[in-house]
């Protein structure tokens, strides 16, 4: 059985009702702490954690890089995280969660603009949804997650979560632990454009985000003055794109 879902009984009820196992994905409490002083807690889907805790200290601006972080341990639903940062006691006050709008007008001030020559064409924004859809194995089996994946060259590093914040973390810890470079690749993902998410792009050097969802007027903001493209409504042939269209090449 997947690590991602359970089946559990239901009844299920069309022109007749009948029983039948289903299956539900998980979801469990997380708790991530940094250096023992910096304590959050998740509801997310049980995989992934090295990935997610790496991805949510880059996007939060704890970590840098790699060499940032001397141990990751992960015992149960705890993830312990010693994390070498000269100013760690100063950026952990800057740390506004996940899902969380408020403050998201303070964080963009320590937001770098995203500076890339980085471009894109039509096709591969359509074809990556149509890769994007097919790696969704677990919405597939339960209807239950958000997707999303990082592309870069020859890489598609996908990962689903119950939550579309960490399904990104996910992400963009898998593509620093591989190694790639931030300045030359884009997201794909399912689920809205608000402030927070596009704050986390911009930090971590991302120059495109791609969804088959909306933005909101706050992520449409902070992408305009982080310079990050952000395309929505990917559905089938079509999508809008909201900023910085240059680097989409139609």
């Amino acid at each position: 059985m997947s690590p991602m879902y359970k089946t559990v009984p239901a009844i299920k009820v069309n022109e007749k009702s009948e029983s039948v196992m289903e299956k539900v994905v998980k979801d469990e409490e997380i708790e991530l702490i940094a250096n023992t002083t910096l304590k959050r807690k998740f509801s997310i889907s049980p995989d992934s954690l090295k990935e997610f805790a790496v991805g949510y200290l880059l996007g939060e601006g704890i970590i840098r890089s790699m060499e940032n972080i001397n141990e990751i341990n992960i015992e149960d639903n705890t993830i312990n995280v010693k994390v070498d940062m000269e100013d760690f006691d100063i950026i952990q006050e800057l740390v506004v969660g996940s899902d969380c709008f408020g403050g998201w007008r303070q964080k963009i001030e320590f937001v770098n603009k995203v500076e890339s020559n980085f471009t894109i064409d039509k096709k591969k924004i359509i074809d990556s949804f149509t890769r994007l859809k097919k790696s969704a194995h677990t919405w597939k089996e339960t209807g239950g997650t958000h997707v999303a994946a990082l592309v870069y060259k020859d890489k598609f590093l996908s990962k689903e979560d119950v939550s579309r914040h960490v399904a990104v973390d996910k992400v963009i810890g898998a593509g620093l632990i591989e190694g790639v470079d931030f300045k030359n690749s884009y997201i794909v993902y399912s689920g809205r454009m608000p402030a927070d998410m596009l704050i986390k792009i911009a930090r971590v050097g991302i120059p495109v985000l791609t969804s088959n969802a909306a933005p909101t007027t706050s992520g449409y903001a902070v992408a305009q003055e982080a310079g990050v493209t952000m395309v929505g409504f990917v559905r089938g042939n079509r999508f809008n794109i909201y900023t910085h269209a240059d680097r989409v090449i139609l």
